[in-house]
């Protein structure tokens, strides 16, 4: 059977709207270039089955260990759906196949989340050695 999970950052209402019917928000994100606050005409009526949320400190930890392990050089978006699909496989039979879209590189995020001063500055320092945080 195949099911579309959504990954949604903090801050973003496609989770509450996925999950409940409203344009709701909760917390916030700092990641550039995801979260949205409406919903566009080529998501309405979109087939999503699921929908799960992603901090952002999970997000860059994700994208850290990304590059160290597996020398991917993503972006926040990427590295959110690697997580949401890692989460989501944990709720599934051990034969399950997970499919996740890595959508954008690390270029576009030097300024951010492959900036040491921004990370520091908003207390999202990668600090884990392992997956952990997921």
């Amino acid at each position: 059977m195949l099911r579309v999970v959504l990954c949604d950052p903090l801050g973003s209402v496609l989770f509450s709207y996925i999950e409940h019917g409203e344009l709701v928000t909760n917390g916030d994100s700092n990641i550039e270039g995801i979260g949205i606050k409406r919903i566009t005409d080529n998501f309405n009526g979109a087939p999503v089955d699921d929908a799960l949320q992603v901090d952002d400190r999970s997000a860059i930890e994700m994208a850290y260990w990304l590059l160290r392990e597996e020398g991917l050089f993503v972006g926040g978006s990427a590295a959110l759906n690697v997580v949401g699909a890692a989460r989501y496989a944990r709720t599934l039979r051990a034969s399950s196949t997970v499919v996740t879209i890595l959508c954008d590189g690390g270029e576009r995020y030097r300024s951010k989340i492959w900036n040491r001063a921004w990370l520091e500055e908003n207390d999202c320092l990668p600090r884990a050695a392992g997956l952990e945080f997921l």
